[in-house]
């Protein structure tokens, strides 16, 4: 049974360029369920991203808590959360993270190398198969070589490669068509229908439409109640 993902009384601060204090985030409160695909919506700068990054624990909050079941990632050390993120979390980061030299199968595998010396037939089929479904050649020479859109999809089929519990995507369908934003959108649905916890953050109104919850944000703050689909 995968656990609730939470956001409990979150607050986040940057220093800003005259070294002040600016609010990221102010008092977050979120549940997030397994089966379930949710979306984070709002303008630019009010805390999507961050949110996103704390519940995966690259951001620390400095007040409140985040929680996976009974783990409070808020506690854990920062090689403790790396370890969290690489075995419960596949991540789609907005500028994708990608190792140019690297084709797009050597890419998906990333995760896979560090856990194991070899990686195992099973998972290069998989990532194989991921390729294939967001249709992308799994050699096509390096990534930096591809469009973003493709670069995009490489990303979220790395995310998915380990059949991660939780999955966290920051504009996954951005730099999309709209025959492959629909595709990518269609495809976060399914890996939530299959029991997994997704969230999304978004400005897609077709991802948008497909979402169990919707969260939307304004300068850091919760400011409209979660909606949930009948």
């Amino acid at each position: 049974m995968i656990p609730t993902l939470e956001a409990v009384a979150v607050g986040t601060t940057f220093a800003d360029a005259g070294g002040g204090r600016i609010a990221a985030l102010d008092q977050v409160d979120a549940c997030f369920l397994p089966g379930q695909l949710s979306v984070i919506v709002g303008p630019s700068g009010s805390g999507k991203s961050t949110l996103l990054h704390a519940l995966a624990g690259i951001v620390v909050p400095d007040a409140g808590r985040i929680l996976f079941g009974s783990t409070d990632l808020s506690t854990l050390n920062e090689g403790q959360r790396d370890a969290w993120r690489l075995t419960h979390c596949g991540m789609v980061f907005q500028d994708f993270r990608l190792i140019d030299e690297l084709d797009a199968l050597a890419n998906t595998l990333l995760p896979a190398q560090f856990t194991r010396l070899r990686t195992p037939a099973a998972l290069r089929q998989r990532a194989q198969l991921l390729l294939a479904e967001f249709g992308v050649p799994a050699r096509s020479g390096p990534v930096a070589r591809l469009s973003r859109g493709e670069q995009q999809r490489v990303a979220l089929a790395r995310a998915l490669l380990l059949d991660p519990p939780v999955v966290l995507a920051d504009e996954a369908t951005a730099s999309l068509d709209a025959d492959n934003g629909q595709r990518i959108a269609h495809a976060l649905l399914a890996v939530a229908r299959a029991g997994k916890t997704v969230i999304a953050v978004t400005h897609d109104d077709r991802l948008s439409a497909l979402a169990d919850q919707r969260l939307m944000l304004k300068t850091g703050r919760v400011v409209t109640p979660e909606v949930h689909r009948a």
